[in-house]
């Protein structure tokens, strides 16, 4: 039996011309109402597959069913590799995705973003603050725990890859165990597909590995980030963190929280860096803050670029 697509694959241009990737999941809702719909955000290297199970909840969740857009960084996922490293920073993908959100006419969209998209989400809401609504950060915040980044570091450009789909679960399985015990062994399959693209049924780089350039010329921590977060005073914001955590600690959560007038939390119990947002607390808390922000029926703006 033919396996049924849920998701529709979307192909933009970037302004300097790279072809990059988005997975659009439209909304189940059969009503003329529309509902917020939301823009996915992956971390460092990895891509708009992490958000399948989630994005799959938002829309088709009964009565508040909403589109969503799951989004893959140049050089990762189905994007094409760019021919300058350098280009993989924080700001330029930031402008990538402003650009989608104009060509798609996205204005006052919902920000979800995991480690690196909550970092873009900051700079967006600093450069484009009317092209954003509500924001989920999914463990991520204005400081960057040392130890983190240097785990990051360690690994990125740097794991082979392996031969076999068994291969690939057992490697991402012993690279995360440790930090998310509560996730079963089955799920680490999962995992690994959304690591990993395929080629020929075989696992192969599901990004550039030139990303650990950027990484290598990093001198010391990476400076606190409180100037752009605080341009997300304007937006509701929900904040999740994983129990685990070695990227966000429970102390900066708590100084967001106190710079921050509209503030939701929700910690990931058994889980690391970041939440994989598959598990029913995760998503529900996600499903049901995005309801909240949804007091009217959303009404896409037609943006200024």
């Amino acid at each position: 039996m033919a396996t049924i697509q849920v998701f529709s694959d979307i192909t933009f241009t970037a302004r300097d011309g790279l072809r990059l990737h988005v997975r659009h999941y439209p909304s189940k809702g059969l009503s003329g109402h529309q509902k917020r719909p939301v823009i996915c955000l992956p971390g460092l290297t990895r891509n708009g597959r992490d958000f399948h199970e989630l994005a799959l909840a938002l829309s088709s969740r009964q009565g508040e069913e909403r589109d969503v857009y799951a989004f893959d960084y140049r050089g990762r996922g189905l994007s094409e590799f760019d021919p300058d490293w350098r280009n993989y920073n924080v700001p330029n993908e930031a402008l990538d995705v402003i650009d989608f959100v104009i060509l798609r006419n996205l204005a006052g969209a919902a920000i979800a973003g995991t480690s690196r998209g909550g970092l873009i989400a900051m700079v967006m809401a600093a450069l484009q603050p009317t092209l954003m609504g509500p924001v989920v950060l999914n463990d991520i915040g204005p400081v960057i725990e040392r130890n983190g980044l240097a785990r990051i570091s360690a690994y990125v450009g740097r794991i082979p890859t392996p031969g076999t789909w068994p291969e690939a679960a057992k490697l991402v399985r012993d690279m995360n165990k440790r930090a998310f015990p509560a996730v079963p062994d089955e799920t680490w399959d999962k995992v690994a597909r959304q690591w990993f693209n395929e080629k020929n049924g075989r696992p192969a780089p599901g990004f550039d590995a030139k990303l650990g350039n950027t990484l290598s010329v990093l001198d010391g921590p990476m400076p606190p980030m409180w100037n752009q977060f605080a341009c997300l005073k304007r937006h509701p914001l929900l904040v999740l963190r994983g129990e685990h955590s070695d990227i966000l600690s429970a102390e900066t959560v708590e100084e967001m929280r106190r710079r921050t007038p509209v503030f939701a939390d929700y910690l990931a119990k058994g889980e690391g860096h970041a939440p994989l947002l598959i598990d029913p607390g995760s998503i529900g808390v996600i499903a049901g803050f995005l309801a909240t922000c949804d007091s009217t029926a959303y009404e896409p703006l037609r943006a200024i670029a």
